[in-house]
């Protein structure tokens, strides 16, 4: 199963439809109302918004976060993991759902909602593969990540996923990145595969470590 990161902020980035849908989504996470946040989730086109936060909202809680601060059933957190929520996702303040759990005294969620770090790359390596994967994705489409003021990904959540690809969809690229972390030769290495759909041979694949960003493939698609 892949994953996808969400980068939407704008509810003008969405169409009438998905902003509905998306403050459906926040406004059953936030009523802890499991049930009806499964119903949007499931539902056909909310397959992709397990990790979606309020369009327009700056507190950045996606339902997995709210799941820890109401210290939901061990069975709904499971689901949503299931569903794709990622458990390190951090809010505006940097905290991850673990984080909150244990702040407002849920201590039969700790296990559950601690994040698994199925992929070994030191903190510091990370940070500078994710720093040239925001440089490149800006210079791809930098006046687009501006004008929807987007997201970018963040690249701690991937420890938990090392086998799956990861979508990004940019607004107005028609297209977006797809990418992947792995650790080859005792390096963290992200592939990542960017195109728009409306420009043939506009394919780019990257491959980028804490050192540099190296194109290795261009001009499909």
């Amino acid at each position: 199963m892949g994953h996808t990161w969400d980068g939407i902020t704008r509810g003008t980035s969405l169409s009438d439809w998905a902003l509905t849908a998306r403050n459906e989504l926040a406004d059953r996470a936030r009523a802890y109302d499991w049930a009806g946040v499964l119903t949007v989730l499931t539902a056909p086109g909310g397959g992709g918004w397990v990790n979606a936060t309020r369009p327009d909202g700056t507190s950045r809680w996606a339902p997995l976060h709210q799941a820890a601060r109401a210290g939901a059933p061990v069975e709904v957190v499971h689901r949503l993991v299931e569903l794709g929520a990622w458990r390190g996702l951090r809010t505006a303040d940097g905290e991850r759902p673990v984080d909150i759990a244990v702040r407002a005294g849920h201590h039969h969620l700790t296990e559950v909602l601690t994040p698994p770090r199925l992929l070994d790359v030191p903190d510091r390596e990370l940070r500078a593969v994710q720093e040239h994967f925001h440089g490149l994705i800006r210079a791809r489409v930098g006046a687009l990540v501006d004008e929807h003021r987007l997201r970018l990904p963040e690249l701690e959540v991937l420890r938990e996923t090392p086998t799956e690809d990861t979508h990004f969809a940019v607004p107005g690229m028609y297209g977006g990145f797809t990418y992947r972390l792995a650790v080859d030769e005792g390096r963290a290495k992200l592939t990542a595969t960017s195109w728009m759909r409306v420009v043939g041979g506009s394919g780019r694949r990257h491959e980028i470590t804490q050192e540099e960003v190296v194109l290795v493939e261009q001009g499909f698609v």
